[in-house]
């Protein structure tokens, strides 16, 4: 079997199943080597490792991982391109496809099986519409984790590792943030993928904590917190949170906990940190319970 990941092979592949790209899976498929190489270094894949990857296509990224790890699993949504990846990955006996939305999938049923509980590497690259439910998914389900590098939008990319004050700084940068040391490892332009994408995009590597780096005492209404503070970005965080339909807070209790942090209290929530949102949170829920 050829190895994929140039244009020669991926379009020999495609025309000999006859496939056609799917607008509503946001399907854009890497012809770039050097793109794959790098994803694979970046992930610190090893003989060791389990890998899940997310969304193989026609098996590019897919073959690469198989070299590289002991075991894969790759969920694809897409039914037609199963009898392609049944046949670009004939070849490995270390890989399993599985027909189904990842977000449906129970990872950590699957980690408990295929990796004895430890923690699996996530490798994906990702439609840009469902970017974010799934790698907060993946965080938030606390799955046994030791990373995730995908391919996503480099706008989204950019948010994920930005801090307080930057334009992109926002509630996917604190969440992420919480959850995981974010590291931008390359730029990918558009020419790398057939279709070829509008935009421009990033691989990023996500390392899960193995301690948070804030201690809050409940994360949940944290982020509710967050969420009101960046709803409404051109107002204060006093506006923002007292606005919001999922907060039950008055001005006031707003405006006593930023004084009693030294803050002023016309701030914005995006000049808040990760441990300055923490800080907010905990002194807010006395009056929430």
């Amino acid at each position: 079997m050829a190895t994929l990941g140039n244009p020669q092979e991926t379009i020999a592949v495609l025309q000999k199943y006859g496939f056609n790209f799917q607008k509503k899976f946001g399907q854009n498929f890497l012809i770039d080597t050097q793109v794959l190489d790098k994803i694979i270094a970046a992930a610190h894949i090893g003989p060791e490792d389990f890998v899940l990857e997310i969304g193989p296509g026609i098996g590019t990224m897919t073959q690469y991982l198989a070299e590289a790890a002991r075991e894969v699993v790759a969920v694809e949504i897409d039914k037609n391109l199963i009898p392609i990846l049944q046949d670009t990955l004939s070849d490995y006996n270390n890989v399993s496809v599985i027909n189904d939305d990842i977000l449906k999938v129970d990872i950590r049923q699957m980690a408990e099986e295929r990796n004895g509980g430890k923690p699996i590497k996530v490798v994906a690259n990702l439609p840009y519409y469902i970017t974010t439910p799934i790698i907060m998914g993946l965080l938030e389900n606390e799955v046994p984790l030791g990373s995730i590098t995908v391919m996503v939008q480099k706008e989204v990319a950019d948010r994920m590792q930005t801090g307080p004050g930057s334009k992109d700084y926002g509630a996917l940068s604190l969440a992420v943030q919480y959850y995981a040391e974010p590291y931008i490892v390359a730029n990918v332009p558009p020419n790398c993928f057939m279709p070829r994408p509008a935009v421009g995009s990033a691989v990023i590597r996500l390392t899960k904590h193995e301690k948070k780096p804030v201690e809050v005492k409940n994360p949940a209404f944290m982020f509710k917190i967050i969420r009101a503070s960046f709803n409404q970005r051109r107002k204060t965080l006093q506006n923002g949170l007292h606005n919001s339909s999922e907060l039950k807070i008055s001005k006031e209790e707003v405006v006593n906990a930023l004084e009693k942090m030294g803050l002023p209290v016309a701030v914005r929530g995006e000049k808040l940190t990760l441990a300055q949102f923490a800080m907010l949170s905990d002194l807010l829920t006395t009056n929430q319970e």
